[in-house]
């Protein structure tokens, strides 16, 4: 009886740079309520409860915030989803959804 020994195949791995991240940025307006915000962070983006109302803090506070970050497909992807979230219910003046934008993220080196 003979033992025979094979090599394990040797991969040839590439090292990839990941994709540039992006940011999807909420834009503040006065037509949807902190409900409308809140929910609409939790169904899109899974947001907890707590994590989305500082976000609705913030966006009415100073504007924008930024509710992901993520690679352009995804980001461009999210930010449709916001734009078509439809208008809210609690604003009976609110004709739409609100506006949403993709930026690239800064480096962080």
């Amino acid at each position: 009886m003979t033992n025979t020994l094979t090599q394990p195949k040797q991969r040839n791995e590439r090292k990839t740079r990941g994709l540039p991240p992006y940011n999807v940025i909420l834009l503040d307006d006065d037509d949807h309520s902190y409900e409308y915000v809140i929910l609409m962070l939790r169904k899109l983006f899974g947001h907890s409860v707590n994590k989305a109302y500082g976000m609705a803090q913030e966006v009415d506070a100073t504007g924008r915030v930024v509710v992901a970050t993520t690679n352009l497909e995804h980001a461009e992807l999210k930010r449709d989803q916001i734009q078509s979230f439809g208008p809210d219910p609690l604003i009976p003046r609110c004709k739409g959804s609100m506006s949403a934008t993709v930026e690239p993220a800064s480096d962080p080196s």
